[in-house]
């Protein structure tokens, strides 16, 4: 079987996975930031978790750029620099941004969270710079393309800023949590969610493709079910959590 058959055969596993996940988590929150629990197995620092199982994300893309397979252009040089500007942000800045030094991450959610970001950043660098017979620089040009890397750079923005919010709060003298306060968080609870669905909504549209409508698909199963976890442990939590603040879209849900 060739590489393009095993490649076509894994997209459509990939989309039904995400299915069986979404419906997962819905009835339990993955183990790990504040909905870190017992049982999971053994545990490591959440931080070094953090950088072991998104640091093989841009490490995958590039492998996929150096082996290539279609003319490097422009459009190709900006996808690249969109996903490791993401990405190395993800693995080794945004991890010594959390609160606790302390706090475990089980060693299976990283393995799953691994295994993610490898199948993921396969399929999209090797569509991208191999299996999908180039992206011209004329693509600068095209809504599609222009519309999608809007998206993103606002999803970026909109995700970093809540970062931040949440970053000083884990500063402060008391290690304790609190209610976010300031951007997106006077309408939602999870706007840094909301930030990276979009991202990658963006991302899908961009390059136009089923890798990024999967990787798509995969952020809404994974952080819909997590954002609705995360709203209703506010609410347990702080009895003056502001009744007003929806879970991730301002004024709807």
């Amino acid at each position: 079987m060739s590489e393009l058959a095993v490649f076509n055969v894994l997209i459509a596993g990939w989309f039904s996975l995400a299915a069986v996940v979404f419906l997962s988590l819905l009835f339990f929150a993955a183990p790990y930031g504040r909905h870190v629990r017992r049982g999971w197995g053994l545990a490591i620092n959440n931080r070094l978790g953090w950088v072991i199982m998104e640091a093989v994300a841009p490490v995958a893309f590039a492998v996929c750029f150096v082996l290539g397979g279609n003319p490097n252009t422009v459009t190709t040089l900006v996808f690249l620099g969109l996903w490791q500007a993401h990405y190395l942000h993800r693995a080794f800045i945004y991890p010594f941004s959390l609160r606790s030094r302390s706090r475990g991450m089980p060693l299976l959610v990283i393995s799953f969270g691994f295994l993610f970001n490898t199948v993921n950043g396969y399929l999209n660098g090797r569509h991208i710079f191999c299996f999908s017979g180039g992206y011209g620089n004329q693509w600068l040009g095209d809504p599609r393309f222009i519309a999608g890397v809007a998206l993103f750079i606002t999803g970026f923005i909109i995700n970093r800023q809540a970062d931040r919010i949440l970053g000083s709060l884990s500063k402060s003298a008391d290690s304790g949590y609190k209610i976010p306060y300031g951007g997106l968080y006077r309408w939602i609870s999870c706007p840094n969610y909301l930030g990276e669905i979009i991202i990658w909504l963006g991302w899908a549209v961009a390059t136009w493709s089923l890798p990024g409508l999967a990787f798509a698909v995969w952020t809404l199963a994974n952080l819909v079910p997590r954002a609705r976890s995360h709203h209703a442990w506010y609410r347990q939590r702080f009895p003056d959590y502001p009744h007003r603040r929806r879970a991730l879209l301002p004024g709807i849900w």
